[in-house]
């Protein structure tokens, strides 16, 4: 079942007559060429940018019919480099519920840093004190608080080093299977697509150029995807 779908989707010079759809409960990767058009597929699906012509759905309603608010609740975004606000733990875990003028109860944010193995990290502790990927961690584990159905991640290991980016990749696996959540996750690096996709979106000047599975794409005789799984500028 598709539970994001892109009808002919176009946006300014940036994605052109874009189809194509995202299965639910799997992990799908967006790869391709800086410039190809990835984030701005991701800002689509969130509701940050809307498209001029064509239609992106979600569970078959179309966006524009969906209340913003509501949206941003069953589709979480972490993106590179982790940004966090300023304070502590818990306030970045709290800042879902904040939008909405609720509250974390402290218990439930103890349990999310347990699902992202930080358990050891108090809530009282300083953001700025924490390391690249406790902060990509927790970037996560604050995506899960509104319980979303799909998450949306953006470069989310591009700063990590290989040790820390492999144990971002068993996470998000984890938190896939274990919240049953739908991962769309850009990335440059072909060998972590080849580690994490269920599906995979080849996309090259604002346009997607195959969709498939990781096989159907490397067995593709597309020669702009040829090239880039040669590592050769096209």
């Amino acid at each position: 079942m598709a539970v994001i779908e892109f009808k002919d989707v176009e946006y300014k010079s940036i994605l052109k007559g874009i189809s194509g759809t995202f299965r639910e409960g799997k992990i799908t990767t967006l790869v391709g060429p800086s410039g190809a058009g990835k984030t701005t597929c991701l800002k689509q699906i969130n509701g940050l940018l809307s498209p001029d012509t064509g239609a992106i759905s979600f569970k078959g309603t179309d966006l524009k019919d969906i209340d913003m608010m509501e949206l941003r609740k069953k589709i979480g975004m972490a993106f590179q480099s982790a940004p966090m606000i300023a304070g502590t733990v818990y306030d970045n875990l709290n800042l879902p519920k904040a939008i909405f003028d609720q509250t974390l109860e402290q218990e439930e944010a103890k349990r999310l840093l347990e699902r992202v193995d930080l358990k050891e990290i108090p809530l009282t502790q300083n953001v700025k004190e924490l390391s690249g990927g406790e902060k990509s961690r927790i970037a996560i584990a604050r995506t899960l608080v509104n319980r979303p159905d799909v998450l949306l991640l953006d470069e989310i290991t591009a700063s990590l080093d290989y040790r820390m980016v492999k144990e971002i990749e068993a996470l998000v696996r984890k938190v896939q299977r274990e919240f049953n959540v739908t991962v769309i996750w850009i990335t440059h690096d072909l060998e972590q697509a080849r580690r994490v996709s269920d599906d995979m979106w080849f996309l090259k000047d604002g346009q997607l150029i195959q969709q498939g599975t990781i096989e159907l794409i490397e067995d593709s005789d597309n020669p702009v995807i040829e090239a880039f799984v040669k590592g050769v500028d096209q």
